[in-house]
């Protein structure tokens, strides 16, 4: 819930009545809601039923936490109630106005429906304990309009901008941009390590035309390897492969450790059945059964479908056989197995489809 508002500092007469959500919110005896306080009252406004889905997605603290404010509630006023439910509807038609058009854009619309200071008030509570990502306008807009908009920029602004986008946009420009600015790209996305935030508003100025009211004073972690394989896996087959080929010549360690996480185990699932049973004559069937243990059942399934009858209920009776094995044992096997299939994929052998483009041609 919403930070503590600012304590009064006259107290309230005993005519005076409970106040609205604009103001302080105050319990039975006069003092001030906590921010707990007011998400104990709110979820026992919800019900027990809506509540319980809420505690789903909150952890083990802070659902004790508000157990315990629950339970120590006295009965609810309806002024209090009311107050806290004004208040989060409130919070969320901000939170909807700062999704759809940036902080300006929701002070602007919040000022004309409830005034300056009350715009303000709330604008200040809800990103006291929001974390607004950089470059949230430029995320906005159409990557083709966006490709045009920075593609003269330095190729270390580009990556900055690109490690900020959601990946399907970051790959459409990456793909997109000159053949020679890729890899370099590429290359400085997976070794960036964190911005500072001088460095995120001075880009920002440049490309937005102004100051971003919302950068965090905190350094921003962006980029890095992870990263750069989420976006080469949206990007076309040719450019991920000429990416991952500039980037051996240049950094081969840093090639490999991208090649790794192109491509894990679980994303067997994404081969088609041909490709499967290329990969079980090239397996150790005994190295299969070790990789298979403890796997999600659509991967496991995805190899015995592909197997005859009598060679799936022998590999998992190899599997049963087998007994415990430690975890570690389990990602060798595996990690050989990938190894096997990126080797297959070069070779031609079977293709990964990672996504469009990458769709079959008879």
């Amino acid at each position: 819930m919403a930070s503590q508002p600012a304590r009064t500092q006259s107290r309230p007469s005993e005519k005076e009545q409970a106040p609205k959500a604009s103001g302080g919110k105050k319990g039975a005896k006069g003092k001030e809601l906590s921010g707990r306080q007011k998400a104990a009252i709110f979820l026992v406004s919800l019900g027990s039923e809506i509540s319980s889905e809420i505690f789903k997605h909150l952890r083990e603290d802070e659902i004790e936490t508000l157990t315990f404010e629950i339970a120590r509630l006295d009965a609810i006023e309806p002024e209090q109630k009311d107050a806290v439910l004004m208040e989060f509807q409130e919070l969320m038609m901000a939170a909807d106005f700062i999704t759809s058009g940036g902080i300006d854009y929701a002070r602007e619309l919040l000022e004309k429906a409830l005034g300056s200071q009350k715009a303000i008030d709330i604008i200040n509570r809800l990103t006291s304990s929001l974390q607004v990502r950089p470059f949230d306008f430029i995320r906005r807009t159409d990557p083709a309009h966006l490709l045009n908009f920075i593609q003269q920029e330095h190729p270390q602004t580009i990556a900055l901008i690109l490690a900020y986008l959601e990946p399907n946009k970051a790959g459409y420009i990456l793909q997109k941009l000159p053949h020679e600015a890729q890899s370099d790209v590429a290359r400085r996305i997976a070794t960036m390590d964190r911005t500072s935030p001088e460095v995120l508003r001075e880009v920002e100025r440049v490309l937005e035309k102004k100051l971003s009211t919302l950068s965090s004073e905190d350094f921003t972690a962006a980029g890095g390897v992870d990263s750069i394989v989420e976006i080469l896996n949206l990007v076309d087959r040719t450019t991920e492969k000429g990416i991952i080929e500039s980037l051996e010549e240049e950094n081969p360690e840093l090639a490999e450790e991208i090649k790794k996480k192109m491509f894990v185990f679980e994303d067997i699932v994404l081969l088609d059945d041909r490709s499967i049973q290329k990969l079980i004559r090239e397996v150790d069937s005994a190295e299969l059964a070790k990789a298979l243990k403890g796997v999600d059942p659509e991967v496991a399934e995805k190899i015995y479908k592909n197997q005859s009858k009598r060679a799936a209920a022998m590999l998992k009776e190899d599997m049963e056989y087998m007994g415990p094995v430690r975890l570690k044992d389990v990602e060798e096997a595996q990690q050989k197995i990938v190894s096997i299939i990126r080797h297959l994929e070069e070779t031609g052998d079977i293709v990964i489809s990672r996504g469009e483009g990458d769709e079959l041609v008879q």
